[in-house]
């Protein structure tokens, strides 16, 4: 284990080259995955992640090295590794530190819960889904826990430590008649232990919920492609903005100027009736931490107040290259992988339009239920993006559900098109990739309409 005098070593000849910051991060990370394929047991793993990283900062240059040792020998030829990559004129002095210990409490630890258990659950969500209909032909059902045991230390004195669980369910149900197949997919999770599943996580809902989509989408009719109203609901829903915009807001694309958001603070971006946060306080959230994993408090980040631009999210290297002060939204997947800007739980906030007057005044368009993934470009803001579930609406009257639904266009363009947003706010949860690896992100809105935007179908041209 590494204690404070060691670490303060590792710092010192982390700088011995010139570095003016240094940083070592230690991690121990313990998870279980199991996974069923129609009820039988496919999958059982148990993994413990182990090591530590030390980086070093010159200005707005940056070296990061890391090893699964985390032994003195090795941490220190490891501060050596990274201190070579830079060179400057003066040794920095490493602060005495200051400690700050965070942790997640859990009710019922993971570890005081058995295999048997945990499959018990899975398998009762997998005959859940079976049973919505004869078509559904498979359920792959799956659950994940981990705990993130993280040391941060750094050359201005920050010592801070956390413990982090995290525990997320899937089903995922596939539909098929005629050689055709849909399916549907759902993924609760949160930062909680696991007494989550006594009163957050209601995996059989979910179960019918993705066997009820797959088999809706089964009998629909191939969605018609044009320029039409389209509301999208809550929950998922906020990938849009998580992905369009979200990522458009980083310092990883700020800094380098590669968004099309670059100097527009205090500027109007989106409608006025739309403001957006990114919040990693939020109590028992997926994407939520007491600290980031630069070592300092989370906190909530007012991105969009009224349609203006009030903030990014900047992590040190970012606040260096942007001229800022960081935000607490530095993350990492892990020790392998050095930190940069990321988001957390990211979502619209509440409005104040009621949902139903939405459909019922939006003419001939598009009610998207459930987002599926897609592709974005930061730099411009175009997207590409599936609906999961969509339902196709006729003189303000949904009429029939639809699939194949993608909708199409560029971040600014649709913040600027909300004309309507609900008064709930509902998060989904989901895996972010970027630089820093994979980390928890939870994304959410209220019920929003978008005045017109593209959509892509099979159903022929409007």
């Amino acid at each position: 284990m590494i204690d404070n005098s060691l670490a303060y070593e590792i710092l010192s000849v982390a700088q011995k080259s010139g570095a003016d910051f240094s940083e070592l991060f230690f991690e121990d990370a313990e998870s279980t995955r199991i996974e069923l394929t129609d009820a039988q047991v496919s999958e059982a793993t148990y993994t413990r992640l182990y090591g530590a990283g030390v980086r070093v900062l010159l200005g707005t240059q940056s070296a990061y090295a890391y090893t699964s040792d985390p032994t003195r020998k090795t941490l220190l030829e490891t501060a050596i590794a990274a201190a070579a990559a830079l060179k400057g004129d003066k040794i920095q002095e490493v602060m005495s530190f200051s400690n700050a210990a965070y942790i997640t409490s859990m009710r019922l630890p993971f570890s005081n819960v058995n295999n048997a258990r945990r499959i018990m659950m899975i398998r009762d969500a997998s005959l859940a889904a079976k049973d919505v209909s004869q078509e559904i032909t498979q359920v792959i059902s799956g659950y994940i826990d981990k705990v993130q045991r993280v040391q941060i230390w750094n050359s201005d004195g920050l010592h801070a430590s956390d413990e982090r669980p995290r525990t997320r369910s899937y089903v995922r149900a596939v539909a098929t008649k005629d050689g055709v197949a849909q399916e549907g997919f759902e993924a609760p999770g949160c930062c909680r232990g696991y007494e989550a599943y006594e009163s957050t996580i209601d995996l059989e809902a979910s179960a019918k919920k993705a066997a009820r989509t797959a088999v809706t989408m089964l009998h629909a009719r191939e969605c018609p492609a044009g320029r039409v109203p389209v509301v999208i609901d809550g929950g998922f829903g906020g990938v849009i903005f998580h992905e369009a915009c979200g990522h458009s807001l980083e310092a990883t694309s700020v800094a380098r100027g590669n968004s099309e958001f670059c100097g527009k603070l205090e500027l109007q971006i989106a409608a006025p009736c739309v403001s957006a946060v990114d919040d990693g306080t939020l109590e028992g959230e997926w994407g939520s931490m007491n600290i980031d994993d630069e070592g300092y408090p989370s906190k909530r980040n007012l991105l969009i107040e009224n349609g203006i631009l009030k903030g990014y999210l900047i992590d040190r290297l970012g606040a260096r290259r942007m001229g800022m002060e960081s935000t607490g939204s530095s993350r990492r997947q892990g020790y392998t992988f050095a930190p940069t800007s990321r988001m957390t739980n990211t979502f619209i906030c509440e409005g104040v339009d009621d949902d139903a007057e939405m459909i019922r005044t939006m003419g001939d368009g598009l009610y998207a239920a459930v987002m599926g993934g897609g592709s974005v470009n930061p730099t411009t803001g175009e997207f590409n993006f599936a609906v999961g579930e969509g339902y196709w609406v006729k003189d303000g009257r949904i009429i029939e559900p639809v699939r194949g639904a993608t909708l199409i266009g560029r971040g600014g363009e649709v913040l600027k098109s909300i004309d309507r947003v609900g008064r709930n706010v509902w998060f989904g949860q989901g895996m972010c990739g970027s630089l820093s690896g994979a980390v928890p992100t939870n994304v959410g809105q209220p019920r929003i309409r978008v005045s017109c935007i593209t959509v892509g179908g099979k159903g022929g041209a409007l």
